[in-house]
């Protein structure tokens, strides 16, 4: 095929407007019908979307639905500042509405509300597209190509990342608007935008904050949209939008930002090194699933997985779970990158260069440290040590060959393209036969798994001939009053090529079934069970927690679906000290990722005690996960299918009244297990530094009374904790909650000191008598208290 082009323009007018209607109505029939599948319910989004967001979301719902607080969440990991957790979703307006209106979202609900935020940033593309003039055939390419193809079809379990994905294209279009308007309103709402995209605190947010500074710079220096009014008068310019758009921007994300970081800085994950960011790069190799979808078998559960990282392929030194490496977004955006814009060397055009050299980044940022330019990345730009994963630009990439492709699709029908020379001619027909023939070859032949490499490769070559007809097809027919078949032509092959090549797949799609202990109203024996139980035991100062070890990848997080309270969670971060006292991984979705140290050396151990870890769920003999617990005081009470469930008869109740302190380093205490001699968690408590007038208990005292209080939980909530305390001499009440800077504490209606008591929990002295203690959760003054100790510190460093 020649790649010459038509001569000629799209329709102007009010047949321009015509056909942007008719296109919007094409790409919302398309995009209806590529996400049927996921909002009518059929599939669900599975892995990290059911594991950890759907708790998520059902966690804020539910609290919201009941008047509660969703700040803190006491349901994982002995309690979570959950406003501060990147991750929560309360700082995301989509799902903030959908939990205002539905107190037990849907699956369906959920995977819904993903798309629509999709929709929203294919349709701002368009926009954009068509704001630059841009036939809206091209424009609805990249539309589709953005919502369901890349890391957004093949990694739409990441719910996080995606709805930073989305938010992109509208912060771009908006931002563009302002510039080129020198608008302070359109700065108002693009500031907005950028604010609701850095709201992600994610690395697809980080990068899309970094595309929009390369915008800005680009509109500045080089006049992009600006038009040619001189460096001054650009500059002075861009002062009002800007302004406008810094001004709303930082009232959008400064809290949740300023939260986020206080969070990280006492969390497991302060910041990434080198090497545990580039085990996470994305290996060259697989830039090929651009072109050829599931080559390696990413979604094929009838081929076993062999690209990179894999044994196969020969790469294991790097840690991506094997989606991470496929980002096919269609044949048309790909044939016209390799094509046009490599072949024909229009990617250097003016108008799009900007983006052609931030997508040529991206890919030496996403392939981490198979180049040294990371290495430039990670010293220098901000924010890139926060995160562990370079892979993660993947979305960016998909991003780019959905831009860049649109672009020159409109090239194409706009009649702009250069003749061809034969040298040009050339290097086209060589990128294609490089990409679609030897390199498949190479990389099967490499493996040992050629016959594999056989189907996706031929899929491949058939679906790439196919665009380039289509755009034949469509260049002729690109204007006047035919110009609405083109967008037919294009955005209809482009739907069937994502449905067909980026399908519901084992990466994307599974039986809503398959978590059901997931829901709300779950018939899961298990759940069921546990639920009742914790209700049983809830009296006085018990509020017993639960253990679910090695149920499956979706089953940590139930607490947070069903309102129990658990040790452990699914969640890449934890509090430092909480991880340095219960061995807390992300995860405990398989049985040996239940670790212990010294510590919680055991279930049977004084810190099992003191969490009030009465129930254990596991799908093997407990003795399998701990040899070492006290199997005549932690018993099997039930044996549900595969499951066995047992109680811990020596957990400690929620709240204690003891009479003794004991003095203890901390740091050592966490690092060595080490406990006070004779220490005895349900009658004293360790503190690192006794009040004034309480004096350490002699290790030879003796026992202490057998009943010097008693505490009974009167009101337990997400942020606020109300004990009642009768006590028959001074002592301290222990609220065995994880301790943390944002609590307060009150006695008997004064505030009183909140001491960190047992290394991780919350303390209060108490006098003899009868008294109300209460706890309540504070993360707006207690982060400003924090920002301005840091400060006081920094000026006096």
């Amino acid at each position: 095929m020649s790649m010459a082009g038509p001569a000629g323009r799209p329709a102007a007018g009010g047949s321009r407007t015509g056909l942007s209607v008719f296109a919007v109505l094409v790409i919302g029939a398309l995009w209806g019908w590529l996400a049927w599948p996921w909002i009518s319910g059929t599939w669900t989004v599975p892995w990290d979307a059911k594991a950890h967001f759907q708790p998520q979301l059902q966690f804020l719902a539910g609290s919201l639905n009941r008047g509660e607080s969703p700040f803190w969440n006491p349901n994982i990991f002995a309690g979570w500042p959950q406003v501060a957790d990147p991750q929560s979703l309360i700082f995301v307006p989509a799902f903030v509405l959908l939990a205002l209106v539905n107190a037990a979202p849907s699956f369906a609900a959920m995977d819904a509300t993903v798309y629509a935020s999709l929709l929203v940033g294919a349709l701002s593309l368009f926009v954009y597209f068509r704001d630059r003039g841009w036939h809206q055939a091209a424009g609805a390419v990249a539309a589709l190509s953005f919502a369901f193809g890349g890391s957004a079809a093949w990694r739409i379990q990441h719910t996080g990342q995606v709805i930073s994905y989305a938010a992109i294209p509208l912060a771009m279009l908006l931002l563009a608007r302002a510039l080129e308007r020198r608008s302070f309103g359109w700065g108002l709402l693009a500031g907005a935008a950028a604010g609701v995209l850095a709201l992600g605190r994610d690395q697809i947010a980080l990068l899309g904050i970094y595309l929009l500074i390369g915008q800005v710079i680009a509109a500045v220096l080089f006049g992009d949209g600006m038009g040619n009014r001189g460096l001054g008068g650009r500059v002075a310019g861009a002062v009002r939008p800007l302004s406008a758009g810094a001004i709303a921007g930082l009232a959008v994300v400064v809290v949740p930002v300023v939260l986020t970081l206080l969070l990280a800085a006492e969390s497991n994950r302060p910041e990434i090194d080198y090497i545990g960011a580039g085990r996470g790069s994305l290996h060259p190799a697989s830039l090929i699933t651009a072109v050829i979808a599931d080559l390696f078998g990413q979604g094929n559960p009838d081929v076993h997985y062999w690209g990179p990282p894999s044994a196969a392929f020969g790469v294991t030194d790097i840690y991506l779970a094997q989606n991470m490496a496929a980002f096919y977004a269609g044949a048309v955006p790909i044939a016209a990158v390799l094509m046009l814009g490599l072949g024909r060397g229009l990617l250097a055009a003016r108008e799009i260069r900007l983006f052609a050299v931030m997508a040529a980044l991206t890919v030496f940022y996403a392939i981490g440290w198979y180049t040294p330019v990371f290495t430039l990345f990670f010293d220098w730009l901000p924010g890139v040590k926060l995160y562990r994963r370079p892979a993660d630009a993947t979305f960016m990439l998909g991003f780019w060959i959905a831009v860049l492709g649109g672009y020159l699709t409109h090239r194409w029908l706009d009649g702009t393209v250069p003749p061809a020379g034969r040298f040009a001619r050339a290097l086209q027909w060589g990128l294609a036969l490089l990409v679609l023939v030897v390199l498949p070859v190479a990389f099967g032949l490499h493996a040992d798994r050629l016959k594999e490499a056989v189907k996706p490769t031929a899929t491949a070559i058939l679906f790439f001939g196919a665009a380039l007809l289509v755009l034949a097809l469509a260049g002729t027919v690109a204007r006047g009053r035919w110009a609405a078949l083109a967008v037919v032509l294009l955005a209809g092959f482009t739907a069937v090529d994502l449905g067909w090549n980026n399908a519901p797949n084992e990466s994307t799609a599974y039986p809503p079934a398959t978590f059901e202990a997931l829901k709300p109203d779950s018939s899961d024996p298990t759940i069921r069970f546990l639920k009742a139980r914790t209700r049983e035991t809830a009296t006085g100062a018990r509020r017993d927690r639960v253990e679910l070890a090695g149920l499956g990848f979706h089953w940590p997080n139930a607490g947070m679906v069903h309102g129990f309270d658990t040790v452990l969670g699914y969640n890449p971060l934890r509090i430092n000290t909480f991880q340095a006292a219960t061995a807390a991984q992300d995860t405990i979705g398989l049985p040996d990722q239940r670790l212990f140290n010294a510590m919680f050396p055991s279930y049977s151990s004084v810190m099992g005690r003191l969490l009030g870890l009465r129930y254990i769920a596991a799908n093997v003999p407990l003795a399998s996960i701990d040899p070492h617990y006290d199997a005549s005081r932690i018993v099997e009470i039930a044996h549900i299918g595969e499951t066995r469930i047992y109680e811990n008869r020596d957990a400690l109740p929620r709240a204690l009244f003891v009479a003794r302190a004991r003095q203890a380093d901390f740091a050592r205490l966490l690092e060595t297990g080490r406990w006070p001699e004779g220490f005895d968690p349900a009658r004293e408590v360790a503190l690192e530094v006794l009040p004034a007038g309480v004096a350490e208990v002699a290790k030879n005292a003796g026992p202490a009374a057998a009943e010097p209080g008693r505490v009974a939980i009167a009101a337990y909530h997400n942020t606020e904790v109300v004990l009642e305390v009768d006590a028959a001499e001074a002592g301290f009440v222990v609220l065995t909650d994880v301790w943390h800077r944002w609590w307060r504490a009150e006695l008997d209606g004064r505030p009183a000191e909140m001491l960190k008591a047992d290394a991780i929990f919350r303390a209060v002295r108490v006098p003899a008598g009868r008294h109300v203690i209460r706890f309540t959760f504070h993360p707006f003054a207690g982060a400003w208290a924090d920002v301005v100790e840091r400060l006081a510190h920094g000026r006096r460093g």
